[in-house]
């Protein structure tokens, strides 16, 4: 049966300050690197071997995937990358506290920003030096694909394709290891266990955990289980 194993990263700096994140890239606070090592020994010690790894173009995701397949001793996976894996882009948010905006924009604003399914934050500004048409990961792109800001139904929208065209092809030969962001896997989980709009709100993806699904023949979920060292 496939296998998908999904890990989003390490608790970062501006996790730890409760700071709109996006597609800004932070580094891995010590806890996040310890949370990443554990859970490439949680890989190991439940004997689960990916022959690949996805992951997103932020650098907390890439930390978090090679620091795992080191502990698990699997660093020479081939990986691939792709910025559709990318957290969720929070538009004006990004670089703020909520506490910060929650002061701006009221609380029950800043709620529906971060929670709800269907409501986009402020979008960024082309000219904005946080838009990503001026970051040269995404210069290829063409630009009425590069969001200036999401809500959750828009990562969903961009990362299926992603998820269908290169890792579903890549289960057919074993197990998988998708290591992104609260968001981005919210999305994918989403998919995978046909979670309704108005219940996703309330979804947690815990960092540094690994957990695995077994799919059937037809990619439904047969069975969802923690991966623990």
């Amino acid at each position: 049966m496939p296998l998908l194993i999904l890990l989003r990263h390490g608790q970062s700096a501006w996790n730890l300050e409760a700071r709109f994140t996006g597609w800004t890239d932070v580094d891995l606070t010590p806890k996040g690197v310890d949370e990443a090592t554990s859970a490439g020994r949680a890989l190991a010690a439940a004997e689960v071997a990916p022959w690949v790894v996805h992951t997103s173009v932020l650098d907390r995701a890439i930390a978090t995937s090679e620091l795992a397949l080191r502990a698990a001793g699997r660093s020479w996976l081939p990986v691939r990358r792709h910025w559709r894996l990318n957290e969720r882009h929070y538009g004006a948010l990004q670089g703020h506290t909520h506490a910060e905006m929650a002061a701006a924009h009221g609380d029950a604003q800043v709620h529906a920003w971060r929670r709800s399914y269907d409501i986009p934050p402020p979008p960024l500004d082309v000219a904005d030096e946080r838009h990503p048409r001026h970051d040269p990961r995404y210069a290829g792109l063409a630009p009425d694909v590069l969001p200036a800001g999401e809500c959750l139904a828009d990562v969903v929208e961009r990362m299926l394709p992603y998820y269908f065209d290169a890792i579903v092809p890549d289960l057919a030969r074993g197990p998988v290891l998708v290591v992104a962001h609260g968001n981005s896997l919210r999305a994918l989980v989403k998919h995978l266990e046909q979670i309704p709009d108005e219940e996703i709100p309330g979804l947690e993806i815990p960092t540094g955990i690994p957990f695995a699904y077994e799919l059937d023949a037809g990619l439904a979920v047969v069975e969802k289980r923690v991966l623990t060292a």
